[in-house]
């Protein structure tokens, strides 16, 4: 049977997704490429499951963009990855005619993919672009989909045998050189995973460490007691 047969869910087809899949095929390889149509999928039958109202059109072109990120073509940005996403599928929505409003909500759901605990008060399709996502690469919200729906995504858009490692590489490959922009994320983890001399930056040490911890009470007078 066909991923629409089993679960109800038709991928996007219309002019707008066609030509973003088409971009992000020609970009990624295509373990990433199957990770955000199935990103898109997990989302979609999550939004269907808790009767979310979102667009899939808007969803589908999010999931397709969340990653590109981490491509080759950003080798030289030192802006966090999932913000080269952001910024490539707001260019490439307004050279669409999109809204404005539609605009931010992709550009939204891309840049806050890694970002937790804030996406879920959002818009749906904000919201569902990280179900999504932390669906497909942790397994986050596993037992909420049935196996026939697991199924039928991973036949339609196979996860590669050793996803897992296959995943953490190229999240390595496209942040190894950008390691500060990992800071306050769980991005640090990967690299602190792949490269033992990688050193995470500590809030705690940061504030200790600042300005204003070096120049002992700046600014500050001691008044004494009030006199009359």
């Amino acid at each position: 049977m066909t991923l629409e047969e089993t679960t109800g869910l038709r991928i996007p087809d219309s002019r707008l997704a066609r030509e973003a899949a088409e971009l992000v095929r020609d970009t990624e390889g295509d373990l990433l490429f199957h990770h955000s149509v199935r990103v898109y999928c997990w989302g979609a039958l999550a939004g269907k499951r808790t009767a979310l109202k979102f667009d899939p059109e808007l969803l589908y072109v999010a999931s397709m963009f969340h990653d590109i990120g981490l491509t080759a073509a950003h080798r030289q940005s030192r802006l966090r990855f999932e913000v080269d996403g952001a910024n490539a599928a707001r260019d490439f929505l307004r050279a669409h005619g999109i809204s404005e409003r539609d605009v931010e909500t992709v550009w939204n759901a891309v840049a806050l993919h890694t970002t937790p605990g804030i996406p879920q008060f959002m818009r749906a399709e904000i919201a569902l672009l990280q179900t999504g996502a932390g669906m497909d690469v942790a397994g986050r919200g596993y037992d909420q989909f049935s196996d026939a729906e697991r199924e039928a995504v991973v036949a339609a858009f196979p996860r590669e045998p050793d996803f897992q490692h296959g995943i953490i590489d190229a999240f390595y490959e496209g942040m190894k050189h950008r390691p500060d922009t990992t800071f306050g994320t769980f991005n640090d983890d990967v690299l602190a995973f792949k490269d033992p001399a990688f050193r995470r930056v500590d809030m705690c040490t940061v504030i200790l460490g600042s300005s204003w911890t070096r120049c002992a009470h700046p600014g500050h007078r001691h008044a004494g007691p009030d006199k009359e």
